[in-house]
């Protein structure tokens, strides 16, 4: 329900985004709601501060500004409660840290974020929290994995740099099955083109530093939960003390207004670029998981509403001792892509990907994975650009 009483759900998705978590006339009409920087927050009487008995108590436990963020993704994700967070790996952290205890087993997909999978195997293994990585494509077979003490399943969907497409209904009923909480870095997606609470997900994560921000400024995560498991995930975040800035909220409250337009260039470029891409001798795979070849695709047109601007190919190159001098020949040449870390935002971008901590997952072959995020930039330039690089790999 939105706060002029209309139902969420029966908006059109951008109609939703221009109205969620404010009411201008929250504040004389302004259409922005100011951002409320502060520490301190004062109390009328001794009694009240005693008892807490107001909305703000103190600055990590929200402002006006970042209630209204995480009163907007609270009704994007269908969530109890959202924690703002100063990135996206934070916001992964502080949610295995609020279902994991020392002694605890969890499960990671094999494709998940790199810095994740640095904090599982360093963090989490000084915890005392053993973290296992499966095969993303494992579906229903997952359950041959769990243990007596495997409290938390992650997943990802699709995969960081290699896009595999995970069943995530069919992981979520085996976890809670065995009385494990499921967590989902949504980032690709964003609660836009897939909901994961409304397919079995018990907390939803993203990195709103990309497509709700967009414009490669700011650095956020959020953490949104159910109603079973929303309280710990906000004790948690209470006693770690962590919170996202209201000058970056307002940011990127600003930036969700015209995500929804956004995300719909960034879709029908990329699939643009993708289907160019597949139809060149040069290229050896496309991993883009709304292509109707790429494994996993039915799970993707199943259950995802749309594509993200982000994927990656692999440029033919025969010689593995080649990949990594071809693939920087290929991004050198390049002019209109930069060359950069992150995406969501207005400029295309891209990099090689290094794929060395795979365990469980084999990577891509037939040549080096190159990851490209594609921006708002027209097309046909964007295409041109990349037959610069494929020119350069011919020349070398």
């Amino acid at each position: 329900m939105t706060k002029d009483g209309n139902p969420a759900r029966s908006l059109g998705i951008n109609t939703q985004l221009v109205r969620t978590g404010y009411d201008p006339f929250d504040y004389y009409g302004f259409v922005n709601p100011p951002p409320v920087r502060a520490s301190t927050v004062l109390f009328p009487t001794a009694e009240i501060m005693d008892t807490h008995a107001q909305k703000y108590t103190y600055g990590t436990r929200g402002t006006p500004t970042t209630n209204a963020l995480c009163d907007a993704i609270d009704e994007l994700e269908g969530s109890a409660g959202t924690i703002l967070v100063p990135s996206g790996l934070a916001a992964v952290t502080i949610a295995f840290l609020a279902y994991l205890s020392p002694g605890d087993h969890a499960l990671v997909a094999d494709s998940v974020y790199g810095p994740t999978r640095h904090f599982c195997e360093t963090m989490l293994s000084r915890f005392g929290v053993e973290a296992d990585f499966y095969d993303p494509m494992i579906g229903v077979h997952i359950e041959k994995l769990f243990r007596p003490n495997t409290r938390l399943v992650h997943t990802e969907a699709p995969g960081s740099n290699t896009f595999e497409m995970q069943d995530i209904p069919a992981i979520a009923e085996v976890a809670h099955r065995h009385g494990a909480v499921v967590t989902m870095d949504n980032t690709w997606a964003t609660p836009l083109y897939f909901r994961p609470l409304d397919f079995g997900v018990d907390v939803s994560i993203q990195a709103v530093t990309k497509y709700p921000a967009g414009h490669s400024d700011i650095l956020m995560g959020t953490v949104s939960a159910n109603e079973r498991h929303w309280p710990r995930l906000k004790e948690t975040n209470g006693a770690l003390g962590i919170c996202g800035a209201p000058d970056d909220a307002y940011q990127v409250l600003r930036g969700l207004r015209t995500m929804g337009v956004r995300l719909e260039r960034h879709q029908e470029s990329a699939l643009a670029v993708a289907r160019w891409l597949e139809s060149r001798d040069d290229v050896a795979q496309v991993l883009h998981p709304a292509l109707p070849g790429f494994p996993g695709h039915d799970l993707w047109k199943r259950d995802f509403k749309g594509a993200s601007g982000i994927f990656s190919f692999v440029p033919a190159v025969e010689r593995k001792q080649d990949h990594k001098r071809k693939a920087q020949i290929f991004l050198n040449a390049l002019t209109l892509f930069r060359l950069g870390y992150s995406w969501g935002g207005f400029t295309s971008l891209a990099l090689h990907v290094n794929l060395f901590d795979r365990k469980v997952t084999p990577p891509p072959t037939g040549g080096p994975v190159l990851r490209l995020q594609i921006g708002l930039e027209d097309v046909s330039d964007l295409i041109a650009d990349l037959e610069k690089g494929f020119a350069a790999i011919a020349a070398a």
